[in-house]
């Protein structure tokens, strides 16, 4: 396994919709603050749908000395709008964003104009130089979207010849895939590090629909492991965690940076299987 000191953990939230919802993520967020984490990261909603709650939530944390990174993306605001949104984070410490190109707002339709990932990038390193951290999404098994598997990986270098610093990919369970994008990577002359993003597993008819939507594969083997357990979700949360810790493993062993954990608001599994891997205490 590659030194456990240059490995890089980063734990990701959504904002929480309720009063109850935000009490929980704050126990979540001290529960893996004790796990070594160099950032946590807030998603930001469709069309910038969550900007308020997610800044709040960013606030919050920093405030507390915590190291946060707020997804961004340009949705439907303007410039001006965007510009005051991240003098308001720079301004707070924050020194670290995830750009994103971001969803389609409900309602736009026609008449919005998308912002793609590589001229938000550009936007901040205009405005702000080399303030932020600016870290991007990758997608090993390519974006839903993408023509082709070389124009998605050209897009990602766009996004680095922009002024990215890092990326963070989409979730996924066969670590071929990886490798053999990290070695399409550099061919394309790609050398900024992209870390693996990791989708504990633990309600699977969920995990399914939404890997449907955004392109995620799960393996045939998996799913049919998977469906055989029925409504048994102990069992489905140990075959999951031992997956995952699996996976995590062969990542970190054949020289994956670090690992991102999409922790859906919740402690465990995340947390048992960044302890079953021996990166925490």
């Amino acid at each position: 396994m590659s030194d456990q000191q240059d490995l890089r953990l980063s734990y990701e939230f959504f904002p929480a919709k309720t009063p109850a919802g935000q009490t929980k993520l704050e126990g979540v967020r001290d529960d893996l603050a004790k796990l070594n984490p160099e950032f946590f990261s807030v998603t930001y909603g469709a069309g910038g749908s969550t900007r308020d709650n997610t800044k709040n939530i960013v606030t919050d944390f920093n405030g507390r000395g915590v190291p946060v990174a707020p997804h961004l993306s340009f949705g439907g605001d303007d410039e001006a709008t965007m510009l005051a949104l991240l003098n308001d984070y720079k301004n707070a410490g924050v020194n670290r964003i995830v750009a994103l190109r971001g969803d389609m707002p409900s309602g736009m339709g026609g008449s919005f104009q998308m912002v793609y990932a590589n001229q938000l990038v550009a936007f901040i390193r205009e405005h702000f130089g080399d303030h932020f951290h600016l870290e991007v999404a990758a997608y090993p098994e390519i974006h839903p979207e993408a023509k082709s598997y070389d124009d998605d990986i050209q897009y990602l270098k766009g996004k680095f010849d922009a002024g990215a610093d890092s990326g963070i990919t989409q979730y996924f369970y066969n670590p071929d895939s990886y490798f053999y994008f990290m070695d399409q990577c550099q061919a394309a002359g790609i050398d900024q590090p992209i870390y693996p993003g990791i989708m504990p597993i633990t309600n699977f008819q969920n995990l399914a629909r939404f890997s449907a939507n955004c392109g995620a594969e799960l393996p045939r083997w998996m799913t049919k492991r998977l469906e055989a357990y029925g409504d048994d979700q102990e069992s489905i949360k140990q075959f999951g965690i031992a997956l995952v810790t699996d996976l995590c493993e062969m990542l970190l062993d054949n020289g994956a940076p670090g690992l991102h954990f999409y922790t859906m608001n919740t402690t465990d599994p995340t947390a048992t299987i960044v302890k079953n891997l021996g990166l925490a205490e």
